[in-house]
């Protein structure tokens, strides 16, 4: 089977509908298709596992599922993947593979679909139980043996006595499952289990760097250790023997299949006299009779093992950092196609100015706080600014209040409405000083006063003299008399003179809970308009003419 098959689009068309890329991206990189992984679904993934964002349980139980497939393409390409997110991806991946109690469950995986599935299935057995031993290797040690330190003062060479006796046996583990996977030249014949042969070698290459460090420091301190220690360090040195015969026909392997020579390292081989030295040490600890062997033939001997073994953990690192170097280029390679790519695409597009509208708030003189208000009696200036009222300058209490702005003609329509009642006047505010108001065109020339008569006890209006100067109870500049249009139309029907100059209707006041006061055989009683007055605040701003109008009522 080649291609994507229906079942792989439907899948990937599943998880688009739903809005998961990382499932859509791990169904793509685990098609039915006979060839590895694609480049770009890994390098995706990998990013993916670098993303704090990213759900790693879910990356985890999105290639766990896929292993729940009968093909054994989907299988093995879905080992593959988790393998090359266990090397390449963040540490992240790891540690929640060897949280788990149980990983891949792959130890009676057979597909029976054809031949080539048969064969398959051995190789999906043997690599899954690899993977499982990685991640419970990492589990035990709490760290990578394929991306530990290496070198004088790497990790396993300043291990302590204890901790190495331990150690060194975990990695000959993690070692034998590499080994167990035991593929010939000629069994490498697709696309697929030649991806997984690439990530094995790789491994084997950096896990037996650190087992022959391992070895090193073991054999160091050798002659230092107790009996029971120089037992345990004798078995692990014989093992570390037999691994290294089988690691060199794996990397003979290697070599068949078309690996670079310069990628395959070359492993030498501890004298064999070393070997008779260790048993000779631990047979003396144990009280056997053995021949005489002076303290420098032993030094000798250890000391050429030990250049021995330095040598193929040399060679081991060279390959390490060839593979690393080539990985550098290849990406330099890729930043500069991309690089050149985009000066192209830029080269394509014509130069156009960038130009952003000014904000009114950054170009004004003040912030916001500090705009001047705008006077709405004042006659409407040229400038925009002033020719519309803003709306949060009377929303400060009604946000869905939308004021209307009579003209000063119709205020005298207003009055008459309200039963013919005059208010008395009261002076008005300066005008800024790039307005020119002339308020006596506008409200008559002359003015009116209001006296109280002792006989009645009547306010009678009166007129003044041009020549007499009322009183000027100065309001703050550019602050508006209310906060409610209403109230504002009825102070200024309460406090201002419209008309021709002249007053003809009196002015009657009528407080609550005294008596009624009476003006002559004409005279009838008016309803005063209710105007809602505060004491001397609105809203928290203070209003000097307010108080000297309520105590010239009281004083009647």
């Amino acid at each position: 089977m080649s291609g994507q098959s229906l079942t792989d689009r439907i899948t990937a068309a599943q998880h688009s509908v739903t809005g998961s890329a990382v499932s859509k991206t791990v169904c793509k990189a685990t098609t039915h298709e006979i060839m590895g992984p694609k480049k770009k679904h890994l390098d995706y993934l990998i990013q993916c596992t670098n993303e704090m964002n990213v759900n790693i349980p879910q990356l985890a139980d999105s290639l766990f599922e896929r292993t729940t497939n009968s093909s054994w393409v989907v299988v093995f390409k879905s080992l593959i993947t988790t393998h090359h997110l266990m090397v390449y991806g963040n540490e992240r991946f790891i540690q929640y593979l060897a949280s788990r109690n149980t990983l891949f469950n792959l130890s009676n995986f057979l597909d029976k679909s054809g031949l080539q599935g048969y064969d398959m299935s051995t190789f999906i057995r043997r690599y899954s139980r690899y993977l499982n031993e990685k991640a419970v290797s990492y589990r035990q040690v709490a760290f990578d043996f394929t991306k530990v330190k290496r070198g004088a003062d790497g990790v396993m060479r300043t291990m302590n006595t204890e901790k190495l006796l331990k150690t060194v046996p975990i990695i000959q583990n993690q070692m034998d499952a590499l080994l167990d996977f035991n593929v010939n030249s000629n069994e490498l014949t697709n696309g697929v289990i030649n991806a997984a042969f690439m990530l094995l070698f790789k491994d084997a290459i950096r896990l037996f760097a650190a087992y022959n460090e391992g070895i090193i420091n073991l054999l160091e301190k050798y002659f230092d250790m107790k009996k029971n220690q120089c037992k345990e360090g004798l078995d692990i040195y014989k093992k570390f023997l037999t691994r290294m015969t089988r690691i060199s026909e794996f990397l003979k392997v290697a070599e068949q299949v078309g690996i670079d020579r310069g990628d395959i390292p070359d492993l030498s081989q501890a004298p064999s006299s070393l070997l008779d030295a260790l048993e000779q040490h631990l047979a003396s600890l144990e009280g056997k009779k053995i021949k005489d062997s002076t303290a420098a033939s032993r030094a000798t001997t250890l000391s050429n093992a030990v250049s021995s073994l330095a040598s193929t953990g040399l060679s081991l690192t060279k390959v390490d950092e060839r593979e690393k170097q080539a990985a550098l280029e290849e990406e330099q390679a890729r930043l500069k196609a991309l690089k050149e790519q985009r000066l192209k695409e830029l080269a394509k597009k014509p130069h156009t100015s960038l130009t952003t509208a000014a904000s009114p708030v950054s170009t004004s003189a003040g912030g916001i706080m500090t705009a001047p208000a705008i006077d709405i009696f004042s006659t409407p200036s040229s400038s925009n600014s002033t020719s519309k009222l803003p709306n949060d300058l009377l929303d400060l209490q009604q946000p869905t209040f939308h004021p209307a702005i009579l003209p000063m003609s119709a205020a005298s329509q207003v009055a008459s409405t309200w039963g013919g009642f005059t208010p008395s006047p009261v002076a008005q505010p300066h005008p800024s000083a790039g307005l020119n108001v002339d308020f006596e065109s506008v409200f008559g020339n002359k003015s009116t006063n209001v006296i109280v008569d002792s006989g009645g006890g009547l306010l009678k209006p009166t007129v003044a003299s041009q020549n007499q100067s009322l009183p000027v109870a100065k309001l703050p500049p550019n602050k508006l008399v209310s906060d409610d249009l209403d109230s504002s139309l009825a102070n200024l029907v309460g406090n201002l003179g419209i008309g021709n100059g002249t007053t003809k209707n009196d002015v009657n006041w009528s407080q609550p809970g005294e008596k009624k006061l009476t003006g002559g055989s004409n005279w009838q009683p008016k309803v005063a308009p209710t105007t809602a007055w505060n004491a001397a605040t609105m809203n928290g701003m203070h209003f000097p003419q307010y108080v000297s109008d309520q105590k010239l009522a009281f004083l009647q």
